[in-house]
């Protein structure tokens, strides 16, 4: 704990000394299905004048961030899950006919689909600053990657639900979902930003009576992300936290359209509720 209070400080003082005035930074959290509330609140915030330059992600928020980051609107995104590209887990996942050692399904669709829509594929021919970040199961670390031409395979990275996709090995070690072991990793652009807006779509909430064994794992794992996140939180002048959480959960794809509208409605009532959030309007790329 002490080393964790230790770096965010460290990263605090670089983000004094290094940031730039004019670079806001938008932190999107982990969350699945969730997720898609993320496209809510960029659409709230453009709505307000209020357009970031700097994005950070992990698992669905590196999807979304690195989207919204390649120039695609709000309205595209969306469209994109309604013509199934980005709506139900299933169209995103190639599963093989025998179980392989590292996950039931492969990242072929997600980076087929990446390589697609961006087919420059690395951070530099992107809009907007770009970090994605994956957790290294070999040193048991999180990283942050933002350079290079492997944008696709470190989107399958950050998005690798453990157990579920494969593992993503590079030069011998292997990545995983960003979101195990922070899941607003905030870090990854603190340094360049002055103000950061967060966006967790899973923020702390009591549970309600655990009727089933699955109910207890859902929440064990909420609850574990939400610790990940404070370093994350901590960097962020603003923090947003849409409500779909208590409606849905991390796989109801099909609920796209209400989760894209809990993302909205919360950031217009925050905006409402902290109107000092609108002298961002100026800082638009």
């Amino acid at each position: 704990m002490i080393f964790d209070y230790l770096y965010t400080k460290m990263i605090k003082d670089l983000f004094k000394i290094s940031s730039k005035p004019e670079n806001l930074g938008l932190c999107l959290s982990g969350g699945g299905a969730l997720g898609f509330a993320h496209i809510g609140v960029i659409q709230s915030l453009e709505d307000h004048g209020i357009f970031p330059t700097h994005i950070a992600g992990s698992s669905m928020g590196a999807i979304i961030g690195t989207l919204y980051a390649a120039g695609f609107t709000p309205a595209q995104m969306l469209q994109m899950i309604r013509e199934d590209k980005l709506y139900k887990i299933t169209k995103l996942m190639t599963f093989r006919p025998s179980f392989p050692t590292s996950g039931l399904s492969s990242h072929k669709m997600l980076r087929s689909l990446i390589q697609e829509l961006i087919p420059h594929n690395s951070f530099e021919g992107l809009n907007k600053k770009m970090a994605v970040c994956v957790v290294n199961l070999s040193n048991a670390e999180w990283e942050i990657k933002s350079t290079g031409n492997l944008l696709d395979l470190w989107l399958a990275a950050s998005s690798s639900i453990p157990g579920v996709f494969e593992t993503i090995k590079v030069n011998g070690q292997f990545f995983i979902d960003g979101g195990l072991l922070n899941n607003l990793p905030a870090q990854g652009i603190a340094t360049e930003c002055k103000t950061i807006i967060g966006v967790d779509v899973i923020p702390q909430r009591t549970p309600p009576k655990l009727k089933k064994p699955i109910d207890t794992l859902i929440y064990s794992v909420r609850a574990v992300q939400h610790q990940n996140s404070k370093n994350g939180r901590d960097l962020c002048q603003y923090i947003i936290e849409p409500d779909a959480i208590d409606n849905f959960h991390e796989f109801n794809f099909d609920a796209f359209q209400s989760i894209y509208q809990s993302g909205y409605n919360a950031t217009s009532n925050y905006m409402s509720e902290h109107p000092e959030i609108l002298k961002l309007k100026s800082q638009k790329n």
